[in-house]
């Protein structure tokens, strides 16, 4: 399953925009994140150096004026981006349900007949409010991943080149735990899809046929229907948020135990003297922050599979040129 799929920044130029604009906070809140990083070992350093000598250094203020400047621009950054992905999310939901709408009624009723209306509206409302956590969580924090990651490792790297190949080494643990998180959660991600449709079409064909439920007395057997259809769509989420946990320690762990080879290392490196303190606080502040984005981007595939299924569904729709069989005259 693609992370992003092409057909729709194609159709949207909202989608388009987004990503620009998720690029650019992406790079704004990496160089705050590295000056924080340099301000804080600034600030220890110069802090060492003033019990030793009894005085406050010349350049002590301006490093604490860095770090809460860096601070300051790293959360107007991440309130930027949040705000910028609640706007796009419902713009590009209104895009898709209009252009779909729009669609349908150029291919008229017999095409809508072929199709299950139930599972269409389905799709087009509670499916697609699903997107709010794709371009809310998702994609902003594949942007930032695909910018931030390089930019870490290079400026921890510059730090220290022994913890920096330490971290490129260790990197790639965690895509490849996500690869076969990704196999295992498919399949049950489009299983929940499917049951979701299912469950909105039951209750659909249930609210059309009640007048005449009602006159055959058989009302009542469709409580216990839709009943069973409600318990299977429970059992799945259950399930997906099961092995939504798992996924997640999974990669909290390997994460740990990475950025733990790197204090290890620099621990071992200040003890015998050949690694100062400023580079040893610089490398040990980023590099949680290196393994933070990707790690992140694990956590949030999940909540975001849904709106992948459904903006699939949409866009499958647009894309059927199949022209409508000929329904017989009367």
């Amino acid at each position: 399953m693609k992370p992003l799929d092409p057909r729709l920044l194609r159709l949207s130029r909202t989608a388009r925009g987004f990503i620009v604009a998720a690029a650019g906070t992406g790079v704004l809140r990496t160089l705050a994140t590295i000056a924080i990083a340099w301000g804080i070992a600034a600030a220890v350093t110069l802090g060492v150096d003033a019990v030793r000598d009894g005085s406050v250094p010349d350049a002590f203020t301006p490093a604490l004026a860095l770090l809460g400047a860096a601070f300051v621009v790293r959360a107007v950054a991440a309130w930027a981006n949040d705000d910028l992905a609640a706007r796009a999310a419902a713009k590009v939901k209104s895009e898709l349900r209009a252009t779909v709408l729009a669609r349908a009624a150029e291919r008229g009723p017999s095409w809508l007949a072929e199709r299950s209306s139930a599972a269409f509206a389905t799709t087009l409302g509670p499916g697609l409010d699903a997107l709010d956590a794709y371009f809310g969580r998702y994609l902003p924090q594949l942007a930032l991943t695909a910018i931030a990651t390089p930019m870490l490792v290079v400026a921890i790297g510059l730090g220290d080149l022994t913890s920096g190949l330490i971290v490129l080494c260790a990197l790639p643990v965690i895509p490849v735990f996500m690869i076969l998180i990704g196999l295992a959660t498919q399949a049950l991600q489009r299983k929940q899809s499917d049951a979701l449709a299912k469950l909105g079409g039951a209750f659909t064909e249930a609210v059309e046929g009640l007048a005449t439920l009602k006159v055959f007395g058989r009302a009542r057997r469709q409580v216990g229907r839709i009943g069973t259809v409600t318990d299977e769509y429970r059992r799945g989420t259950v399930g997906v948020l099961r092995l939504s946990f798992v996924s997640g320690f999974a990669l909290e762990l390997a994460a740990s135990l990475s950025v733990a080879l790197v204090a290890v290392s620099i621990g071992i490196r200040l003890v015998d003297g050949s690694l100062g303190l400023g580079a040893a606080m610089f490398v040990l502040v980023l590099a949680p922050e290196a393994f933070a984005p990707i790690r992140q981007v694990g956590a949030d595939f999940h909540a975001a599979q849904d709106g992948v299924e459904a903006s699939t569904a949409v866009l499958d729709v647009l894309d059927d040129t199949t022209a409508p069989a000929a329904r017989p005259g009367a």
